[in-house]
This record gives C-alpha cells, structure tokens and sequence, in this order.
C-alpha cells in the first residue's frame, strides 16, 4: 500500500481508505449503500488492515451514529493501528441549534462521537459541510480548542467551494489556529468539476483531496452499460435522484473508454476507474466502500499498479466536459494560468 502525505502536515494517509457508510443500514438511503453488522463489519475491517488499508471513514450522521458505533466495536483492541476520520456539520437531532459548525454544536458533537466510537483522540475531523450562518473564526477556533485539547489531531472538510475553504484558511493564518489540511470531495471520471476551481486551491494552499464517491455515485462499477437494463441489485434504484446527475449517452461514452482499458489492463472497470484518480494531482486518499468482502477485495486491487500515460488520456477525453464560465476563459490563458490537468479537447467545447 502506497503512503501519501496529508496536505500542509506530517500525517501520512494510505491511497485507499474505507469508507464506512455501509455499516448500520440505519434508514433506506443507508440500506441501499449497505447493512453491515458488527461480526461482518469486523471481518472487512481486518481485511483492510491486512492489506496497508488503516483509515477509515465515518460520520455521525451515517445511520444516526450507528455507523460510528459499529466502527467503533469492529476496532475495539486495534486502535493503535487504525487512522479514525468523522464528520460533522450537518442536522443531528431537533432544535435550531442541532446543526451548523458552531461552537455550541462541534463540541458536543465530536464528544458524541468519541463515545460513539469509544476513542480518546479523532484523527481527522471533518466540517461535512459549509456553514455559511456561523462567523468562520467561530468554527476554526473551535477545531483549534479540539487540537489543543486532544480531542482531534487534524481538521479537514468536506463540499466547500473555493472561497469558503480560502476565507477559513485565512483565519486560520491570520490568529494562528490549526488549519485545514484536507478536503473530502466528489470526484470521478463523471464527475470533474472538482479539477476547475478546487484542484488548483489544493495545489496552491497545500490541500489535499480525499474522495468520496469515486465511482460516480456507484455508475462505474461495471455492471451499466449501454443497451444494458439496471442491474436488480443496484442502489441507483433509490439513491439516482439523491446524488450528481448526467445525460445517459455521457456515462456510455465513458463506460465504453473504461471497457476497452479493462481488457488492455486485465483490471475490472472500477478498478481503472480508481486507479486514474490516484494519478490525478491533489489526490492522497480515495475512499472505496464495500457492502461485502468480494466488494473489497476488488476495491483493493486498484492499487499496485498504474495505468500508462496513454490510457489515461483516453480517460480523460472520453470524460471531457465543456467547463463553466470563468473556467472556459481561464483555460485560453494557460500561459501565465497553468493548468493541473489538461483541458478538455477543442472538439468538446
């Protein structure tokens, strides 16, 4: 297992984590994702261990902190070797006050989910969100007191747009409290967006990307295919209208371009899919679930291996996109404005 370091600090993260919202089945939306009990929960825990995979990822709002105390029993005597990264922000529980990044609301929550998952110290510490009615000093001098006390090693967050991730940074530098050293976002070979205005602030402010969802809110898998009807099984069937959205004849186009690398590669669809994210600039981390252990183990085997140069610029014009304004016009000025990745062809714009 490969070691990347974690943005602007010295905590090193493997390339692979595991993201452990498929534990608890707390409510359909969760069911759809998975149902792991704690004996099953147990058994893929080890197994990531087993293969260099130490971090894995929760929230308190996965299954209403079910997915938490599961995690919490499956590393019960193996806290010395696992990397702990929550979440929190969003509602958890009545009132006006249960929700937001205030500090009426981190404290507690982070003591929650302490308990929930029966450690001492969160690793990493996540805002699931931005909180735009709570003053960004107020929230990063509440991670800072975490630090401080020992309740959080790093802060990281998750679903910012550049400016609210530039504003909390300047805080940070500004009164010296703990920064943001990661950034938990939506990526994916049908989902790019994050290479427009975020990859460039991760490469400029030393942050680094940890992914959710890289297989496009569970489209890559290999199973959707053109002329081909939705597999039975699939959580689409609950969950397509939740998450990012795209014309059918564009998640062919791709589906098509990862095909043909499969076969080149010997490699399944999602695991070329993972691996072109862990050839992308920012990446340290990319979070793979798992509702069973055939699910896992071909997670795994997206690493160890690297796709060449030419196959992953087939990627990346099969999954070429027209950007938004100012991005389009950012990209004619790439002499003094240098790109992190190529931009999309002529043809496509």
């Amino acid at each position: 297992m490969e070691y990347r370091q974690l943005g602007y600090s010295g905590l090193k993260v493997p390339v692979l984590s595991f993201g452990t919202g498929t534990f608890g089945g707390g409510n359909e939306f969760f069911k759809a994702w998975g149902a792991s009990d704690v004996a099953e929960a147990t058994r893929l825990v080890d197994i990531c261990l087993d293969a260099g995979v130490n971090l894995f990822d929760t929230a308190d709002i996965y299954s209403y902190g079910m997915s938490e105390e599961i995690l919490g029993k499956a590393i019960a005597g193996k806290r010395h070797r696992v990397l702990i990264s929550t979440k929190a922000t969003f509602r958890f529980g009545e009132g006006a006050n249960a929700v937001g990044s205030s500090r009426y609301h981190l404290i507690p929550s982070c003591e929650a989910s302490l308990r929930r998952l029966g450690v001492e110290t969160i690793d990493i510490y996540h805002m699931h969100g931005f909180d735009a009615t709570t003053p960004v000093e107020e929230t990063i001098k509440t991670l800072d007191t975490l630090v401080q006390s020992g309740k959080v090693r790093y802060i990281a967050c998750s679903n910012f747009s550049g400016w609210h991730l530039m504003k909390s940074l300047a805080a940070s530098e500004r009164y010296g409290w703990a920064r943001y050293v990661g950034h938990q976002v939506y990526y994916s070979l049908i989902g790019r967006e994050y290479e427009w205005e975020l990859m460039p602030l991760g490469l400029d402010q030393k942050i680094s990307a940890l992914v959710w969802s890289p297989l496009g809110w569970g489209r890559l898998t290999g199973k959707i295919r053109r002329g081909t009807p939705l597999p039975a099984g699939s959580r689409l069937h609950k969950t397509a209208g939740m998450g990012p959205q795209m014309p059918d004849e564009y998640l062919y186009k791709v589906v098509d371009a990862l095909d043909a690398i499969a076969k080149e590669t010997g490699k399944t669809v999602p695991q070329v899919a993972l691996n072109w994210l862990l050839q992308r600039p920012t990446v340290a981390n990319v979070i793979v679930g798992a509702r069973n252990e055939e699910q896992l183990r071909q997670n795994l085997g997206a690493v160890g291996w690297n796709l060449t140069k030419e196959q992953v610029a087939k990627l990346d014009a099969a999954s070429a996109v027209s950007p938004t304004y100012p991005y389009w016009h950012q990209h004619q000025f790439a002499e003094r404005n240098p790109l992190p990745v190529p931009p999309p062809p002529a043809e496509s714009k």
